[in-house]
């Protein structure tokens, strides 16, 4: 039969009636299997429903609709989907779960929600697995608005949500700011009959933190600790004394960390990390230096984070030379620093005008495995531009711009500021040409300080032209 479809097209009324006459449903989905293509299956199955006196199994439309969305041919798995029901087919839970799946994934969301609307008027039955799958991907696809309309308008029907569902939905209003919408959620679960596991007082827990509601977390975890059920964390410790920590209030911090440990709840690196940073943000460096030597004796192992902190600390209260030492202490114990690592350390050498040695970062920095970014070369710049050594600031921006590493708004300001107060207006003027013919917008700052020194240097004529251009 395979034969005959493939080369004897079109098959004339001899072949058409010897197939009407014994072609089976099982022969038909051994046919469609044989052709190993699933465009070749369609228009066979086309043909036969057309021309053939045939009702398909089930499994030709599964085989055909599975190998269509693998393919990314979500338009023709559709167009079978269609044909099986009009063929008396409805799909089962297994099937509609995986279209809706891959649906979601490509993005055709849509599609999905259209499926899922045509079903449940059928009474078919989708499981709650397949649709916080959708939610899900959803969600991780940064179209929130539509997950949440997707909740609320399958509530009516044969829907029940579960803890997961609600997690999903907290989770992307949490990771947007909308904490007050979550704990809609939050308060909804109940009259479901879900009930928040420590996922869910995690992730509320931390979306609060973030927007510096803490005392809210804080509540939330006491709150946790009085339920037989569910028991607080490392996670949820450590996301409320980063929240303590992001407000600079160490004293609370501090005391979690003491009330965490007798819980016997053990830290993790990243709850050292968000101490070590709140202490040296606050300038506390000996609180930082005594939670990094006692990392080791918890099993807990200091990395990139721990040391860019520490480093961070130190530049903070102007001991350069003593973040050095950690520099060293990386070495040792083979960590490799971040772009943020260079970051801090060159932008405190250029603060104290050692720009020998931040020059010498730069160069450490190219060597390495790291992507560049301006905000690390921009404080070079300035400090080149300030000691009058414009020429050395421009070899530093033909060197960034060689490491693929376009210079931002900042950039452009610092080199136009810099030739105006060496008195090379033309130059400061080409600068700004360049700035906006390579789409960088300058702000008020960088058009203000050029319109300003071009008119002390009796160029009134260009300081209207940038004005008129700037308008």
């Amino acid at each position: 039969v395979c034969t005959l479809f493939v080369y004897s097209q079109p098959l004339d009324d001899a072949c058409l009636s010897y197939l009407n006459n014994n072609l089976t449903p099982l022969i038909e989905f051994e046919v469609v299997k044989w052709l190993k293509n699933p465009t070749f299956g369609l228009k066979f199955l086309e043909l036969s429903r057309l021309n053939l006196n045939i009702n398909h199994s089930f499994w030709t439309y599964n085989l055909l609709i599975r190998s269509f969305c693998c393919m990314g041919l979500y338009g023709s798995a559709r167009l079978v989907f269609d044909y099986m029901k009009i063929d008396g087919h409805l799909p089962d839970s297994t099937l509609l779960g995986f279209m809706i799946s891959s649906f979601g994934r490509a993005g055709e969301f849509g599609m999905a929600r259209k499926l899922l609307a045509e079903v449940q008027s059928d009474d078919v039955m989708v499981t709650i697995f397949a649709v916080n799958n959708l939610l899900n991907m959803m969600v991780k696809q940064n179209n929130l608005e539509e997950a949440v309309s997707l909740y609320k308008e399958n509530l009516g029907l044969n829907f029940n949500p579960d803890t997961w569902t609600f997690n999903i939905l907290i989770r992307g209003l949490c990771r947007v700011g909308k904490v007050d919408q979550a704990f809609e959620f939050f308060n909804d679960m109940r009259s479901f009959g879900c009930f928040p596991d420590i996922i869910t007082y995690n992730t509320i827990i931390n979306g609060l933190c973030r927007e510096y509601e803490v005392d809210r977390g804080h509540s939330l975890l006491n709150e946790i600790r009085l339920r037989d059920d569910c028991a607080p964390n490392v996670v949820t410790y450590t996301s409320v004394i980063s929240g303590y920590c992001k407000l600079g209030k160490m004293e609370e911090a501090s005391a979690l960390f003491d009330e965490m440990m007798s819980s016997g709840t053990l830290p993790s690196v990243v709850t050292f990390n968000v101490l070590i940073d709140g202490f040296g943000k606050v300038g506390d460096m000996h609180s930082a230096k005594s939670l990094y030597e006692k990392m080791a004796s918890f099993g807990c192992i200091p990395d990139v984070v721990t040391f860019t902190s520490l480093i961070n600390g130190y530049c903070q209260i102007g001991d350069v030379n003593r973040s050095f030492q950690l520099w060293d202490a990386m070495k040792v114990k083979n960590v490799s620093p971040n772009v943020y690592t260079f970051a801090i350390t060159i932008n405190a050498l250029c603060k104290e005008n050692r720009l020998c040695e931040a020059c010498r970062f730069l160069r450490e920095l190219q060597r390495r495995n790291i992507v560049p970014k301006p905000f690390i070369f921009n404080p070079v710049i300035d400090g080149f531009c300030k000691a009058g050594n414009l020429d050395e600031a421009n070899r530093i921006v033909a060197e960034m711009e060689k490491k693929k590493c376009d210079p931002d708004k900042v950039t452009f300001t610092i080199l136009i500021i810099g030739h105006c107060m060496k008195g090379r207006m033309l130059k400061a003027i080409s600068i700004f040409d360049k700035m906006l013919s390579v789409g960088c917008p300058p702000d008020d700052v960088t058009v203000r300080s050029l319109i300003s020194c071009l008119l002390k240097a009796g160029m009134p004529k260009e300081a209207y032209r940038i004005s008129t251009i700037t308008s």
